[in-house]
């Protein structure tokens, strides 16, 4: 069974539904349908039946990813997503429930005006996909984008509509890039340029920034700009790629992520499709494929110029026993256990202090690619400040291990702080795809430096700097599982460094259920 990209998150009337793209049939690509799961709390789930499957001419094909949207006048749900014709073009369609007074909304229908969308005017109908949650203007119109390219160049189509079955193309993309080619999934959203609230889609205004992400390359890039509902103009502050730096939501494996607004706690979450790091071959054999990312909260930086994420709160509910450590000396060369919690499942936050950087090493202000610094400064690699961290999902000999950990250099007179995850050690056995992935962390080192690691068995999501960098990892353990899984603090700089505080918890695990009936309909 291949579990792919998140579709259509959504908060409805105290359910929260998961939508995500799936084959099951097969570990591999193919047979592309909407799986349907539903919780109360984000974290105990229950598997429905299948909402949307290829069942017509115009997504006979698969039907591949899109977003849902609530209507707020009706407060009724709707889903706009890409469906694979018989031509083997890309068209967009709409489907509702069939029955809103079902609480877990287990059917759906079909427009019977579908496609709604074609590919026509010169959109290439292969890379004409991926609808986002539409947003309301003041003048009760909707909008929505749908990915492309144009002339080989990333780009958002936007459409308009008045009654959300007849849209019209506008004349011009919302957005477009000639530095990237076809944008993946992309979502469009606002965020506060002050406070800690999340917002509803289709809010705009005083204090108000918008955040456009696209999928490419592997990986999800965003940029931050305004956004002008009156002439559907969006200026940016830095383009997608002209900076030094690339604004991701994760440096590692995630990609093809959604947002949605949680209207019950006014916050905007995040989840990723952690694909997998070893060979389709070995999805095959194991008879599934691809995971989701743990749900993330979504908010502008105080500084305005990236977003932060941090795990929702509600996963701090499986924590269960811990231990703590207090300005605990790390001195080179050395590896202390955190022992007392179950290290295949856990919850870490720690945060390392420097009383002197002097001698911190130089490196080449031409060094401006943080995975290269990483690869080239591996966890193997001995530095002056680094690398220190945490080793996780590691066997008690070492011989398997994750690393997680930072290093400090100076460039053109400043300090610079490197965010590293080296799987390198992983496995004994899989060889994972990327093995080192790197950031450039916004953070002064003359401060604390945080780190907060969440180890879910064959998963490790870490959040620096409180969420300003995030790298996922997804790997295959032989030794380092269940009990023999282990955990340390290292450092392997040259210069010692201190924990000021480490508090590490026990993780239990999540209720999932499955329901096999369907219920009846009462709309024919």
């Amino acid at each position: 069974m291949l579990k792919d990209n998140v579709t259509g998150p959504m908060y409805y009337n105290g359910v929260y539904h998961l939508f995500y793209q799936y084959n099951p049939y097969a570990a591999v690509w193919g047979n592309i349908t909407w799986a349907h799961s539903v919780s109360y709390n984000l974290l105990d789930w229950i598997h429905l039946e299948h909402a949307i499957n290829p069942t017509e001419p115009y997504d006979i094909k698969g039907c591949w990813s899109g977003s849902a949207t609530i209507l707020a006048e009706e407060n009724r749900p709707v889903i706009l997503y890409t469906g694979e014709n018989l031509s083997g073009q890309q068209v967009q369609n709409l489907a509702m429930p069939k029955d809103l007074s079902d609480p877990l909304l287990r059917e759906w229908e079909k427009s019977s005006r579908n496609p709604l969308m074609i590919p026509v005017d010169g959109i290439d109908p292969n890379f004409f996909r991926d609808p986002t949650t539409s947003w309301e203007k003041s003048d009760g119109s909707w909008c929505v984008l749908v990915g492309s390219q144009i002339d080989g160049h990333g780009a958002t189509i936007l459409y308009r509509s008045r009654d959300f079955v007849s849209w019209e193309r506008g004349d011009r993309p919302l957005h477009t890039s000639n530095r990237t080619g076809m944008w993946e999934c992309p979502d469009f959203y606002p965020v506060r340029t002050k406070g800690d609230e999340g917002l509803d889609t289709s809010v705009n205004g005083v204090d108000v920034r918008h955040v456009l992400k696209a999928s490419f390359n592997d990986h999800d890039y965003y940029i931050v700009g305004s956004y002008d509902s009156m002439t559907d103009g969006f200026s940016v502050d830095v383009d997608f790629m002209d900076d030094v730096v690339q604004l991701r939501y994760d440096y590692g494996v995630f990609y093809a992520s959604k947002t949605f607004y949680d209207g019950a706690k006014k916050r905007r979450i995040l989840w990723g499709w952690v694909t997998e790091a070893d060979s389709e071959a070995e999805d095959i054999e194991r008879g599934w494929s691809g995971l989701q990312s743990l749900p993330r909260s979504v908010l502008l930086d105080e500084d305005g110029k990236q977003l932060v994420q941090w795990p929702i709160e509600e996963v701090e509910k499986l924590r269960g026993i811990n231990v703590t450590l207090e300005n605990e000396e790390i001195e080179s060369g050395r590896v202390l256990e955190i022992a007392g919690i179950t290290a295949s499942q856990a919850d870490l936050e720690v945060s390392f202090r420097i009383s002197n950087l002097e001698g911190v090493e130089l490196i080449d202000e031409k060094l401006l690619d943080p995975q290269l610094l990483c690869i080239q400064n591996n966890a193997s690699v001995n530095g002056v400040f680094g690398p220190f961290g945490l080793l996780v999902l590691a066997s008690e000999d070492l011989t398997e291990q994750t690393a997680v950990f930072f290093r400090i250099f100076k460039q053109n007179e400043k300090h610079v702080v490197l965010m590293c995850t080296d799987q390198s050690r992983s496995s004994l056995q899989t060889r994972v795809k990327q093995a080192i992935f790197g950031s450039f962390l916004d953070a002064d080192p003359d401060q604390e430096i945080s780190l907060r690691t969440l180890v879910d068995h064959s998963i490790v999501e870490s959040f620096g700097g409180k969420g300003k960098s995030c790298i996922t990892a997804r790997v295959y353990p032989k030794l380092a599982i269940s009990k023999n899984s282990h955990v340390y603090a290292f450092n392997k700089g040259t210069k010692g460094v201190t924990i000021s505080s480490l508090i590490a918890w026990s993780m239990s695990r999540a209720q999932i259920a499955q329901v096999h009936t369907r219920r009846k309909s009462s709309i024919s």
